[in-house]
């Protein structure tokens, strides 16, 4: 008997700090995501350009190379990745940073550090999936 096997949404994180990073991609992958991890800014800018588009985006602001803001720019001009749904999320708590971020097509801005169970709730809020 073939069962078919649910389509797990897709998550690109982008995080330089390695223990974030992982933490990010384990709360993810509990919750059956399929998880992309990039560590600096260049090679999130060659993913978004050549791969298709994930159901979201958890993004650092500070990143070596290419910031969060560049990218989230990037993501909303390019037309496969549009809509994704972009979480930043960041040590910068300046108001003017936030301001910023949700400007330039960010659909939420988290400060850092994050409380997890409130992250997943917003990665669900904005994916559409329930838990």
């Amino acid at each position: 008997m073939n069962s078919i096997q649910p389509i797990r949404p897709g998550a690109l994180v982008v995080e330089d700090d390695e223990n974030i990073a992982y933490l990010l991609q384990f709360m993810l992958e509990r919750e059956h995501y399929r998880v992309a991890l990039q560590r600096e800014g260049r090679s999130a800018d060659a993913f978004i350009r050549t791969q298709p588009p994930v159901d979201i985006v958890l993004l650092d602001v500070m990143l070596p190379f290419v910031d969060g803001f560049q990218l989230v720019e990037l993501i909303r001009a390019t037309p496969a990745w549009r809509a994704v749904p972009v979480l930043m999320l960041t040590a910068k708590t300046r108001e003017q940073d936030a301001v910023r971020a949700l400007d330039a097509g960010a659909s939420d801005y988290i400060h850092k550090p994050f409380a997890p169970n409130e992250l997943m709730a917003r990665v669900r809020r904005h994916t559409k999936v329930v838990s």
